[in-house]
C-alpha cells in the first residue's frame, strides 16, 4: 500500500492522532501510528530509538547538509472532558478547524511535516532531511536530548512545528523549575516554644525572592526574565505539627545570556539576604534545580531537570532569511520574526549544541493547553504548501555556506566534486 502526498492525507493523520491519547510517557500508540505511515509514505529510513522517539529519513541527490523537521507527539492531558465544546479525542472537523487534544500543539504540525517532508521522495531534495518526532516534550524535552545524542552531529538546521501562526519564530525563554527549603525543627502543635518553626521566615524569602526578581536582567527580542513562585507547602503535613520544612517551588523564566543567572548564584543573593534572621531563628535556607525520575513508554527511566534551555537566532541569520524569504514567495506574506511566548524542543539543538533552530508552524498558539484547543485548516493548508520552499531554502544556504567554508579553506574543488553527484 501507499499513501497519496496531499494536505488532505496530512489532515487524516492528524485526525487519527488527536483520537490517540499520548501523556508524556504514554506516547506508545501514537508512535506506532507515525511510524506506520512513515512506512505507507515509503520513507527510505525508518526506526525508532530506546525511549519511543520515531525517526524518518529522505536521503538528498546532493551533499547539501542535512535537515531535521521535528514535532513532538505527547500532548498534556485533557482535564474535564465535559468542559471541552467538542469532545478532546474525536478529532472533529467542524467550523473550519480539527478539534482536540494535540490538534494544534503538536499532532497537527506532525502530520503536516510528515507529509510536506514526502513531497521530496520523487524528486529527492538538495541533502537529507530527517523528519523526528519526540516523546516527553511536554516535561523536560527528554526526547529531543536524545535525539541530539543519536544524530546531532549530522545535523546543520532544524525546523520545529511547534505553532507560530505563519511567522518564523527564533527563540523563546528558558524554564528552571526550582525549590526553596527553609530547614528548622519541628514539635508538637501545643508546644511550639519546642520548635524552630521554619514558617516565620516565610514573608522574608517571599520578599528576597521579589527583590531578586526586579533586578532580573532584560533582552532586546525575549520577554525580559521573570521568578514568581507557584507551590507553598510544609512538610511533614500535619494540622497538629509545627512543620520541619517549608517548600517553595519557583518558576524561573531565564534569558539566554551565559552565566548571568544560576541556582548557586540565587543561593548566594538568598544567604546573603538572610544569613543574620536565619542564624537567629536557628533556621537554614537552600535553593536546588527540581529533578524529576521520568519513564519513557519503552520502559527506559532516567532523572532529570525538568527546566528547558532557552535560546534566541539572531534575525539577520541565513537560516532565518531563508525561511522568511521561503514564507513570502509562497504565501505573499512577509512573516513576523519574533520569539514563543512559551518552551518547545529548541533548547536542545539550538541552545546547548548551537544548531540553527526556527520555528514555523500553522494555528493560533494561544489555543495549547486549552479546552479549546484547535487548528486553523486554512493556515494548516498555507503552512503544508509552503514547507517543500522552506526547505529548499535552507538547503540551498546551508550549500552555500558550506561552500563559502570550503573556499575559505582553499578545498571549493572538493566541495563541488561531492556537489555534483547524483
Amino acid at each position: 500500500m501507499h499513501r497519496d502526498v496531499t494536505f488532505e492525507s496530512a489532515i487524516a493523520v492528524a485526525h487519527d492522532l488527536v483520537r490517540i491519547p499520548s501523556e508524556s510517557g504514554d506516547e506508545g500508540a501514537a508512535a506506532q501510528r507515525v511510524l506506520s505511515e512513515f512506512k505507507l509514505l515509503r520513507f527510505d529510513d525508518v526506526w525508532t530509538d530506546e525511549i519511543g522517539n520515531v525517526y524518518a529519513r529522505i536521503k538528498g541527490r546532493d551533499e547539501a547538509p542535512a535537515i531535521m523537521l521535528s514535532s513532538h507527539l505527547d500532548a498534556v492531558p485533557a482535564g474535564d472532558r465535559s468542559e471541552w465544546e467538542y469532545s478532546p479525542f474525536e478529532g472533529q472537523i467542524a467550523e473550519g478547524y480539527l478539534h482536540g487534544r494535540g490538534a494544534v500543539d503538536c499532532k497537527g504540525p506532525l502530520a503536516l511535516q510528515t507529509y510536506a517532508a514526502a513531497t521530496f521522495l520523487d524528486s529527492r531534495p538538495a541533502g537529507d532531511i530527517f523528519v523526528v518526532h519526540t516523546v516527553m516534550e511536554e516535561c523536560g524535552s527528554w526526547g529531543m536530548a536524545q535525539v541530539m545524542e543519536q544524530i546531532g552531529d549530522q545535523l546543520s538546521a532544524v525546523v520545529l512545528g511547534e505553532s507560530t501562526a505563519g511567522d518564523v519564530c527564533i527563540g523563546h525563554r528558558g524554564r528552571i523549575e526550582m525549590r526553596i527549603t527553609i530547614a528548622g525543627k519541628s514539635a508538637h502543635a501545643s508546644a511550639p516554644q519546642r520548635a524552630n518553626s521554619p514558617v516565620v521566615m516565610l514573608p522574608a524569602v517571599l520578599d528576597a525572592l521579589k527583590k531578586y526578581s526586579e533586578d532580573l536582567p532584560s533582552h532586546d527580542v525575549l520577554p525580559r526574565s521573570t521568578l514568581v513562585p507557584t507551590i507553598i507547602e510544609t512538610w511533614p503535613v500535619s494540622r497538629n505539627m509545627v512543620p520541619e520544612e517549608v517548600r517553595i517551588v519557583v518558576d524561573w523564566r531565564t534569558l539566554p545570556l551565559g552565566e548571568v543567572c544560576t541556582v548557586d548564584g540565587f543561593n548566594k543573593f538568598l544567604r546573603s539576604q538572610l544569613r543574620e534572621e536565619m542564624e537567629a531563628a536557628g533556621l537554614s535556607i537552600r535553593a536546588e534545580e527540581i529533578s524529576a525520575r521520568q519513564r519513557a513508554y519503552t520502559g527506559w527511566e532516567r532523572a532529570m531537570p525538568v527546566s528547558t534551555r532557552g535560546f534566541v537566532m539572531a534575525e539577520s541569520h541565513p537560516i532565518v532569511e531563508a525561511a522568511v524569504r521561503a514564507v513570502w514567495s509562497i504565501s505573499k506574506r512577509k512573516p513576523a520574526v519574533r520569539p514563543w511566548t512559551f518552551g518547545t524542543d529548541g533548547g536542545y539543538p539550538c541552545g546547548k549544541h548551537g544548531i540553527p533552530t526556527i520555528g514555523y508552524g500553522p494555528g493560533d498558539e494561544s489555543y495549547s493547553h486549552t479546552n479549546r484547543e484547535r487548528l486553523d485548516l486554512d493556515s494548516a493548508r498555507k503552512t503544508y504548501e509552503t514547507y517543500p520552499e522552506l526547505v529548499r531554502q535552507l538547503h540551498q544556504v546551508l550549500a552555500e555556506d558550506t561552500f563559502a567554508a570550503a573556499k575559505a579553506a582553499g578545498g571549493e574543488h572538493l566541495f563541488l566534486k561531492r556537489l555534483k553527484r547524483s
